[in-house]
Formats: structure tokens, sequence, C-alpha cells
């Protein structure tokens, strides 16, 4: 006969997820790490009295706002190499909506986060409730639909019974290294906190073993065949690297074939910025050496990449009539990418056997080639050196200036997190990415606000080491919400506030594109109806002070270097002040390297849309299809 426990359906999941884990390379880790929660009328019965039934075994986060707790969970898995998560509950109504933009945020970067937002009763005992969306067509759907298209699985549970195939399916795509992102189980009230009879089989520990898939071996000897065919092979390693935690194997495929190694926003610190073959970002915020190497390239071997607009420059950057792609990816749907040769494999194993292969045939590309993208490299560093440096230490910094002060702070040991605004850019230029998993920027959906949250899942995730938020005004003001979780559990985040008074990085696109910088500065209204005026006399330090932190005010570069040194050496969350230049001057960062397709009017009056609308007809003409 078999053997029951009769729990609630809420006590029935957190008993669930407490012995569920994920595998690889034969280390376990606990799948659910934490729960972050919210509590309304339409989880505090259900999952709130679970999580107090619980507490010893599934830890519990207070946040402050919904998507900022998705971001913190997202950060955490980021960390954790997507072996470990954290999961969210939320009430019925805005609490559940407020999921949406995190939700999106982890399955287009393919992190796992699991949600658990309240719904309406099952059955309906009053209709509507309250915070119930009235569906006239659809007496089935609640707002918790919303998170559907976001969702890479999505589950209703209106009976207790139905949880257990709906709990494994969750888990089986958190932990599928293809499928995973955000898993949303809507729970109506009234079942979280129904009773049944449940099978102690149910409760029983869980090892999910994340795969590595080897390469097929048509598709492995065509890629060899290509590699060793190549003259000018260019590699752009994506977050797929990182995910495999493929950093080691792609260091000795480069290292033993000389192949240089470019990298996306999610790929960079693939390899440290000083190996010889890392030539740095690529695409429309890469350097000059990335973009002129991938323009020249005759074969471009994406590694985990999707190959977004940023990273082919909206389909202008790789020139060479003959290129050809090779595709080194987990997911089939990438691994076609640009027509390419698909080779379909975990990226770690894909990299092992692709170097075990070509070392059988002592292939390496040309010394001539070599020493062309080292000279390269070595010329762009000097452009780094310039931004970074500050000839006047008693003067505002620019932006640039902040992140070469950081730079001389930190060590291997720092994590440094940024998402959205002016500072990717930047970053992805200028940044010496000293470890594997030092550079944390989050741009698959370049979401403002998810810095300080994520900050905070990424510092659960490594407690011992310096973790970064860089903010700025506008991100700031987005989503501070959450330095308040850090004062109450102190968790030591160093949050670098970088104030411009405005959205500089749209500033400056609204600029080439013949939009002015209307809307763009922070500012107060001018006579003629446009944000011209003085800058708003908002003190966002004095803000950070009223939420708990501790906060350190930079007025100078000189100022700036001490903040950040004392910073770094605080055991309590502090955060670092520094107001740059305004938002309507430039940031002194090199300019693009390649182009981004952001359409411009194609008819208009003023003078600055007519001359934008040429010059983007000029790039629009040089944009290929790769078939």
């Amino acid at each position: 006969m078999t053997s029951t426990t009769r729990l609630t359906v809420a006590q029935a999941l957190v008993r669930f997820l407490t012995a569920q884990y994920a595998e690889r390379d034969g280390v376990r880790h606990r799948l659910i790490g934490a729960t972050w929660g919210i509590f309304g009328h339409g989880n505090v019965a259900g999952i709130g009295q679970a999580l107090v039934e619980y507490a010893r075994d599934m830890p519990y986060h207070q946040g402050r706002n919904e998507q900022a707790m998705v971001h913190a969970a997202v950060g955490y898995a980021r960390q954790s190499g997507r072996l470990s998560t954290h999961a969210v509950t939320t009430s019925i109504g805005p609490g559940a909506t407020n999921l949406v933009t995190g939700a999106a945020l982890a399955t287009v970067n393919h992190l796992p986060v699991l949600l658990l937002p309240g719904d309406v009763f099952a059955t309906r005992p009053a209709d509507p409730v309250l915070q119930q969306l009235r569906v006239p067509y659809a007496g089935d759907a609640s707002v918790n639909d919303c998170l559907r298209p976001v969702s890479k699985y999505f589950d209703r549970i209106t009976r207790p019974e139905a949880l257990i195939p709906a709990a494994l399916e969750a888990v089986r795509v958190l932990t599928d290294p293809v499928e995973t992102g955000a898993v949303t189980l809507a729970l109506p009230q009234d079942v979280q906190a129904e009773a049944y009879d449940w099978p102690d089989r149910f409760f029983a520990e869980r090892v999910w073993v994340v795969r590595r898939p080897g390469a097929d071996p048509t598709e492995l000897a065509e890629a060899v065949t290509a590699i060793r065919t190549a003259r000018r092979p260019l590699v752009i390693a994506g977050g797929g690297v990182h995910h495999s935690r493929a950093e080691q194997a792609l260091a000795e495929f480069a290292g033993s074939t000389g192949i240089p190694v470019a990298s996306t926003q999610a790929g960079k610190g693939s390899l440290p910025h000083d190996h010889r073959q890392d030539v740095g970002g690529i695409g429309h915020t890469g350097t000059a050496t990335a973009d002129e190497l991938a323009r020249t390239a005759d074969l471009v071997i994406g590694i985990g990449t999707r190959y977004t607009d940023f990273t082919t420059a909206s389909g202008t950057l790789f020139e060479r009539p003959d290129v050809r792609f090779l595709n080194l990816n987990i997911a089939p749907h990438d691994g076609h990418k640009l027509a390419g040769m698909p080779l379909i494999a975990d990226a770690r194993s894909g990299l092992e056997e692709l170097t075990e292969a070509l070392l059988m045939h002592a292939h390496r590309v040309a010394d001539s080639y070599v020493a062309e993208y080292t000279e390269d490299k070595e010329r762009w560093e000097q452009r780094v050196e310039a931004c970074f440096e500050a000839d006047e230490p008693d003067v505002r910094p620019t932006q640039p200036q902040v992140l070469g002060a950081l730079d001389a702070v930190v060590d291997e040991s720092d994590i440094v997190v940024n998402a959205a605004g002016s500072l990717p850019g930047d970053l992805h230029k200028l940044w010496r990415a000293r470890s594997v998993d030092q550079y944390h920027l989050e741009y698959g959906y370049s979401c403002m606000g998810y810095e300080i949250p994520a900050a905070i899942g990424v510092q659960l995730a490594a407690p011992h080491r310096p973790v970064w938020a860089l903010v700025g005004d506008g991100t700031y003001l987005m989503n501070p919400t959450e330095l308040v979780t850090a004062v109450q559990e102190g968790i030591a985040i160093k949050v670098v506030i970088v104030q411009n008074h405005g959205y500089a990085s749209i500033g400056g696109l609204s600029e080439a594109v013949g939009g002015e910088r209307f809307g763009t500065a922070y500012r107060f209204r001018a006579d003629d109806g446009t944000f011209t005026g003085a800058p708003l006399p908002v003190d966002l330090a004095a803000n950070a002070a009223s939420l708990g932190m501790r906060v350190l005010r930079a007025k100078t570069v000189r100022d700036l270097r001490a903040a950040l040194t004392e910073a770094r050496a605080a055991d309590t969350p502090t955060c670092v002040y520094v107001e740059t230049e305004t938002a309507d001057t430039v940031s002194g960062a090199p300019p693009a390297q390649a182009w981004w397709d952001v359409p411009v009017a194609e008819t208009a009056a003023r003078p600055s849309a007519v001359k934008a609308r040429e010059l983007y007809e000029r790039h629009v003409s040089t944009r290929r299809r790769h078939l």
C-alpha cells in the first residue's frame, strides 16, 4: 500500500522543492536555494504559511518589489552557473503582473527562475474577487496569463493532484540547458490551502542531471575541415561559454590554434583580458580590434551565441563575400543562425572535441595573423589607458574615468553587475575582465533596474566576494527598492551611482537619429516646452542614505578613488555617489566601432532628421543576409 502524508498544496510544493537537486560533472547543487516573497491575500495563507511550516528547510527573503525579486533570483542563478536558483511568490493582481518584466529577462537570457504567483479562486465562490480581472469571453483566464509568453513552462494548478505532474515538469524545464528560463506555476488561493493525501514518493530526493551532449561525428568532421581551411577565422564567445563553464576549454582551443576570440556582452570574460587571443568585445559596442577582424574574417566560429543585432551590427559587420559561419551551440535554433554550419553540442564538450581533432593535425593559424591582431590589441589598450587616465585628479570625472578608478581598485575576486544605459557600451569596450565571472552584464533584455537586486542575488551566491552594482541615475530611479533588503539582511553590496542628469545612452542615440535628445534629460521644462532648463535638484545620495545605505560622496577623481577603496573594504552595504558630465555631453569613451539599426524618420522637416536619414540609408545599403 502506498504511504501518504496529508499536507496542503502549498506545503507539498515547498516540501517538494526542498528535495530537488541539479547535478553536473558529478557535483550536486540544491536547485531552489531560497524563496523570495511579498505577501497578499492571494498567497499569505497558502505559500506564506507553508514557508513558516518549512522555515528550517527553505530560506526566505523579504522583497520590496516583485520585479526586483525576480532580478535577484536571476542574479543568483547566473552566478550559480544555472545549477541553482530561487523561487518567487506573489499575491494575485498587481503583485503577479509585476513579475512579467523579470520573467521576460530570465527567459531571454536562458536563466532559470521559478515563479509562484497567487491566482483567483478555482472554485469561484465569489466572482470577481479582489484584484480579479474579468474576461467575459474566458472564465478561466486571469492576469497570470500575461506570464504565458514570457515563460518556458506555464501551468495553473486548479486541483491538488495536478501539482504532481506540473511540479515535475517545472523542474525538468528549469534544469534543461536548452529550454531553461522562467517557469510559472499559477496557484489559485483556495487550492493553495486545500489538503490532500500526497504519496510520500513525491517528496523523495531527486537529482536532475544537467547534460553535456557531445557533437555528432559528421558535424564535427565538417567543422574541423572548415577551421583547417580558413585563413582568417574568428571566434565569437557568447553567454553559452559561461553557462557551460567552458572557459578553460576555450582557452585551450584558442591557445593551441591561435584563433582570436571576441566576445558578446554575455560572453565577455570567457578569456581573461590579458589572454593573448582575447581581442575584446564585438559588434556595436565592441573594440576596433574585434570589429576589424570580423569585417575580414572568412570563418566566424560562434560559440554559445544568439547573434543578436548588437553582435552582428544589424547584419553589416561580416563583410567578406565568402564568409562562412560555424555555430557551436547546445540549442539547434541558435546553431543554424546566419545559415551557418551547425555543431550542436554542449560548449565545453564541443570545444574539447574540436581541440583534440585539430591537435591531431597540428593545426594553427599563420604567425602573421597572430602578429596582426596582437598589434591591433596593443593599440586598443593604449586607447583604453587614455580613457581611464585622469590628468587632473581634482576635477569631476568622466564616465570612463569612473571605470578606470574602479579598474584600479578591483582584483580577480570582484564581480561587476550592470544592465542598461550608457555604461554597457563603455564596459564592453573598456573593461578588463580578470576572471570568468567578473563581468556580469544583462544585455539580452537590457533591463533598467536590474543592477541592484541582481547584485544582491550575486552576493548571496558569492558571499565572500566584493560585488559592485554600477547604476546610472535613470536606472536608479527605476528600481532602488531592494537597497532596503540589502540593509535589512546585511548583504554588503557596493553600489556606484553615476549621476549624469538623464538618459545619457538614449540621449546620444536620439541625437544620432534626428530626435535632438528630446525627452532624455532630467531638467526643468523650458519656456518652449522642452526639458532644457536647469538640471533637477535631485539628490540620489540622500535618497540612498534614507533607505539605510552608508553613502560616500565623491566630487573629484581623487575623491572617487578613495571612496571606491573604502567601499570595497566595507562589510556593510555601501554606496558611492559620483556626478559625471551631463547627459547632453559625450562620455569620453571611443565612439561605436560598428553600426546599429534604429530606423530614422523617412520624411521630416527638421534638418537633423533629414541628415540622419541620409546616413541611415548609407548604412542600410551595406546590410547583408547570410544565406
